[in-house]
């Protein structure tokens, strides 16, 4: 009995397997499907579980930078066992590497080697954020990854429109310690200003502050707010007596992208 690609998909999805195992399978079971799902329950290649269910909090991020391009992959798995395997840091650093060549899309072509790298390392493996982005003219692309037990837990990638390379560096070291949300105070929707001003004017009721001098405290710690999320208010993490806005001088900040395991 012959067999077709779907039906081997058609094995995968319903046993687990990888490739080139329900292949193997079907080969071995004349294209009957049913034979080669117990086939493949007998040879220990079947899924025993349902991984997609399991917690993946653990992972590695890939950074690839090649010219004015930058990628930035997360893998996820369940383990740093796994997350410190060759087999799984090749992957990502794959997936990176396409994503510079190509775009954000291009991680989908990778998708039967992820599954078969579920099977393979046993785990709930599932790719996470994918970011890519490109310095025009006139522009840096600078980077940092941060990495731990031997694998990638934390990159960065920053554009920056004048400056040099070595400032484009400092600022995307400070972005992986100091964990920006937004790059301004603009772009921190309105409704999550909102509900931090009602929070904060709680709480200085609840201490019993003056009613007069209500909004000129809660201003002062909604700035403070600020200075924690929004990249150009922060103090510099080498310098704290400086905000970004003042160690960029004359540069702007044109784009940042943050991945971090956990």
């Amino acid at each position: 009995m012959s067999f077709t690609a779907k039906d081997v998909q058609a094995l995968r999805q319903a046993t687990g397997a990888g490739m080139m195992d329900s292949k193997k399978a079907l080969e071995a079971n004349n294209g009957d499907i049913e034979a080669a799902t117990q086939w493949l329950r007998e040879q220990g290649l079947a899924a025993s579980a349902k991984r997609s269910d399991r917690e993946n909090t653990q992972g590695v991020v890939a950074l690839h930078v090649a010219g004015s391009v930058g990628a930035l992959v997360e893998l996820k798995c369940e383990t740093d066992f796994v997350a410190g395997s060759e087999q799984f840091k090749s992957e990502a650093e794959t997936l990176a590497k396409l994503v510079v060549a190509g775009d954000e899309s291009s991680v989908s072509t990778r998708q039967a080697e992820l599954d078969d790298l579920k099977i393979t390392l046993k785990e709930n493996i599932e790719l996470g954020r994918v970011v890519r982005l490109a310095a025009g003219s006139g522009e840096i692309l600078d980077s940092y990854l941060h990495v731990q037990g031997g694998r990638g837990v934390n990159g960065v990638l920053v554009v920056l429109a004048g400056g040099d390379t070595a400032l484009a560096h400092d600022v995307a070291v400070h972005i992986g310690f100091a964990r920006p949300t937004y790059l301004t105070r603009d772009e921190v929707p309105a409704d999550i200003v909102a509900a931090e001003r009602a929070t904060l004017e709680t709480i200085s009721r609840n201490e019993g502050k003056p009613e007069a001098a209500l909004p000129k405290i809660i201003e002062g710690r909604l700035n403070g707010f600020f200075k924690g999320i929004v990249l150009l208010e922060q103090p510099y993490a080498k310098d704290d007596k400086q905000t970004i806005t003042q160690l960029l001088g004359d540069a702007k900040i044109v784009s940042f992208a943050q991945i971090e395991i956990g």
